[in-house]
């Protein structure tokens, strides 16, 4: 819970699981296209950066929402009305993202604000990232639905503005400094390896091609400097030689691109004599 909404009344309705909907919104027929009159604004996923899906863990992006209801609705009754972000990329109709959780705060007796995550399970069974084609731009939804008295479900499907970037995970190896120690002035070779992850495989695999820079920190010294930039071979491997000069830890770091997440790898120190 946020300082934003700490202290708001919290709607009877707690918290929405993805088997949720399976009831109300996302499986109901296709005759949905009557207007609820729920109003979804301020939509932001994971905060508007990129999701970055590996090969097994599930990753589960942040949400956050503001809904005014319809005349005849209100925040005390939160088991009549529905409001559901989701991704997809076919059609508004089916929806491939969707909710994990979700709780919604009672901002007024009309309003509500909304935060929860969505669930991407790169596990295959899932059907959700099955292919290295899916690290785009996803589009973005929003199921709505109003539950009647008289048992009749009010629904509809709405698109949102902008989009949600997937991107596959990478992972750098340490960069391993030889020979250590080494006497100033001398060369050192620094070796590494950049991998991301293959959604039609489920594993990682080497990303050939890439620019990846290698940094270094003096040992006094709080940040990193960029030494040079290092494009991996046909197997994701890095090679290259500097120059040692004092004492300090070796990186390397990928700084990602539209398709793929960023990565930097673990430190080597150098003993400079």
């Amino acid at each position: 819970m946020n300082a934003g909404i700490r202290g708001r009344r919290r709607t009877a309705a707690v918290i929405a699981t993805a088997g949720a909907l399976a009831l109300s919104v996302l499986n109901a027929p296709a005759a949905q296209a009557k207007d609820t009159g729920i109003v979804v604004s301020g939509l932001v996923i994971n905060n508007g950066k990129p999701v970055v899906v590996g090969t097994s863990r599930v990753v589960e992006p942040s949400f956050t929402f503001d809904l005014a209801l319809p005349p005849g609705y209100d925040t005390n009754h939160p088991l009549r009305y529905d409001a559901q972000p989701f991704l997809y990329q076919r059609s508004v109709l089916i929806p491939e993202i969707q909710l994990s959780v979700m709780t919604c705060y009672e901002v007024s007796l009309k309003k509500a604000h909304c935060e929860g995550t969505l669930s991407i399970d790169p596990d295959p069974s899932q059907e959700q990232i099955d292919s290295n084609s899916d690290a785009t731009k996803w589009k973005i939804g929003v199921a709505l639905a109003l539950f009647k008295g008289n048992g009749e479900v009010v629904q509809e499907f709405e698109t949102r503005p902008g989009g949600v970037s997937l991107r596959r995970a990478a992972k750098l190896t340490v960069a391993d400094v030889t020979p250590e120690p080494v006497a100033k002035g001398k060369k050192v070779t620094v070796v590494g390896k950049l991998t991301r992850a293959n959604w039609s495989t489920h594993k990682n695999g080497p990303y050939a091609g890439s620019s990846v820079s290698l940094q270094f920190r003096a040992k006094s010294a709080t940040t990193f400097k960029t030494l040079k930039k290092v494009t991996t071979n046909s197997a994701g491997a890095l090679r290259t030689q500097v120059t040692a000069s004092t004492d300090g830890f070796f990186r390397w770091v990928y700084y990602g691109n539209t398709t793929t997440g960023t990565a930097t790898s673990g430190q080597d120190y150098i003993d400079v004599r």
